[in-house]
């Protein structure tokens, strides 16, 4: 199982100069709502989002998502 590594996001989100999370859903296009949601870890992005973050951080999306055991994913 593949989860966005939040860490990492808000690591290359503050090299572009986005210290918030406002920043990053202007920057993403990513409604606000989800930003927030995504970045508290209450959901994970679909492809289309995670998408949207890596392009616009310009960065591989493999940067940003990890692999977790299924086990540890519950």
């Amino acid at each position: 199982m593949f989860r966005l590594d939040i860490a990492k996001v808000l690591e290359v989100a503050a090299v572009h100069g986005d210290k918030s999370r406002a920043d990053i859903f202007r920057r993403t296009g990513i409604t606000e709502s989800s930003v927030y949601r995504i970045l508290n870890g209450e959901t994970q992005p679909d492809l289309n989002s995670a998408m949207r973050i890596a392009e616009a951080y310009d960065i591989d999306l493999r940067t940003v998502i990890k692999r977790v055991p299924i086990e540890a994913a519950a």
